[in-house]
């Protein structure tokens, strides 16, 4: 994970954003799914940190969700 996303991530967790973090996740889940279309360059490296930062804020929507 990115130090920036985690703090991007902290701060809408402890705002109780949820929305913020909804938003989020969409924006990372469309780049995402253009970074598997890219041809010309090897995406994996972007692939792989998007991932990352999907699995962060899924992470913080759930906990949001248990409290």
């Amino acid at each position: 994970m990115s130090l920036s996303i985690g703090l991007i991530v902290d701060g809408y967790v402890k705002l109780n954003n949820r929305s913020a973090l909804e938003n989020l996740l969409a924006h990372r889940r469309e780049l995402l799914q253009q970074l598997n279309c890219v041809t010309g360059i090897d995406p994996k490296p972007a692939i792989a940190q998007v991932s990352q930062d999907i699995t962060v804020i899924e992470r913080a929507l759930a906990a949001l969700t248990q409290e």
